[in-house]
C-alpha cells in the first residue's frame, strides 16, 4: 500500500464515519470490537489515550484468552473500565453499562434498573476482574501518546512557524498513533517506537522534510534524538503495520 492509497482509504472511512453508525449485533465474532471500544470511549468523553489503552487491554487479553469464549462487547466494555483505573480517569460501571448497550441497541435509552440492567452489570463486573487477572494486576501500559507529544513539541522548534502551522503533522501523526491501536500488532513494538513510526509516516504521507535532515549522512538521524535503539528498517516495519490497519475492509466507526 503506497502513501497515497493511505490519504485515500482514511477519506472514505471518514466519509463512512459521516454516514453511518456500525451495527454491532451483525458484525461477524470480534470484527468490530476496537470500533466498538473507540465509540464507547467518545461517548464515555474519554481522552485518547484512555481510549487506546482500553485496545491494548483488549489485543493483550485475546493473546492469552479464545475469542469463542466470551462476549467481545461485554470485555470491550470491562477494558475501558480498566483502562479508566490505568489512567486516572475512572469510568462509572452505570455509564459505561448504558453506553455499551446503547451502541448496540441504536436508539435504546439508559437501561432501567431491572433484570437486564443487573445482568450487564454483573457481566462487565466479572469480565473486569477476569481482564485484571489475565494482565497480573499490571495496568501499567507505557503510553505512545505521551512520547508522541513530546517529540512533537521539540520537532516543532526545528521548524519554521509558518512551515509547521500550514502542514497538519501533529494531527495526521496522532490520527496514524490512534488508528494502530485498531491492529493487535501495536503489542510487537516499544512506546517510543510506535510514536516515532507514526510521525515519521505523517511527514511522509504530507510530504513534510525535516529541516536540514538532507545534510545528514543517514536521513534518519532526525529522530536519534528522540530514541537511539529505533533502526531505519524497524522504523519502516512498523510504519508497514500501521498502513496495514487501512488495508483492511474499511468499517464505519
Amino acid at each position: 500500500m503506497t502513501m497515497k492509497d493511505v490519504i485515500d482509504v482514511m477519506a472514505l472511512q471518514n466519509n463512512r464515519r459521516e454516514r453511518r453508525l456500525p451495527d454491532y449485533r451483525s458484525a461477524a465474532g470480534h470484527s468490530l470490537a476496537t470500533n466498538f471500544i473507540f465509540e464507547c470511549g467518545i461517548k464515555l468523553g474519554l481522552q485518547p489515550a484512555t481510549v487506546a489503552t482500553a485496545a491494548i487491554f483488549y489485543h493483550k487479553f485475546f493473546k492469552e484468552a479464545d475469542k469463542n469464549d466470551y462476549d467481545c462487547y461485554v470485555i470491550c466494555t470491562a477494558c475501558l473500565c480498566a483502562a479508566g483505573k490505568s489512567r486516572d480517569e475512572p469510568v462509572r460501571l452505570r455509564d459505561a453499562v448504558n453506553v455499551a448497550h446503547n451502541s448496540i441497541n441504536r436508539g435504546a435509552g439508559p437501561l432501567e434498573l431491572g433484570e437486564e440492567y443487573w445482568s450487564w452489570r454483573g457481566a462487565v463486573a466479572q469480565a473486569e476482574l477476569l481482564v485484571l487477572r489475565l494482565l497480573g494486576f499490571n495496568l501499567d501500559a507505557p503510553s505512545p501518546h505521551r512520547y508522541l507529544l513530546h517529540y512533537l513539541r521539540s520537532l516543532q522548534e526545528w521548524f519554521p512557524p509558518n512551515q509547521w502551522r500550514a502542514a497538519p503533522v501533529a494531527r495526521a501523526a496522532m490520527a496514524f498513533l490512534q488508528d494502530f491501536h485498531h491492529s493487535p500488532s501495536i503489542l510487537e513494538y516499544r512506546a517510543p517506537h510506535i510514536a516515532v513510526a507514526s510521525l515519521t509516516l505523517a511527514l511522509h504521507v504530507l510530504g513534510v522534510s525535516v529541516p536540514l535532515a538532507a545534510t545528514l549522512d543517514d536521513d534518519a538521524a532526525w529522530y536519534s534524538v528522540f530514541t537511539k535503539d529505533l533502526q531505519k528498517e524497524k522504523n519502516w516495519e512498523i510504519m508497514e503495520k500501521i498502513m496495514q490497519v487501512y488495508s483492511r475492509e474499511p468499517e464505519p466507526i
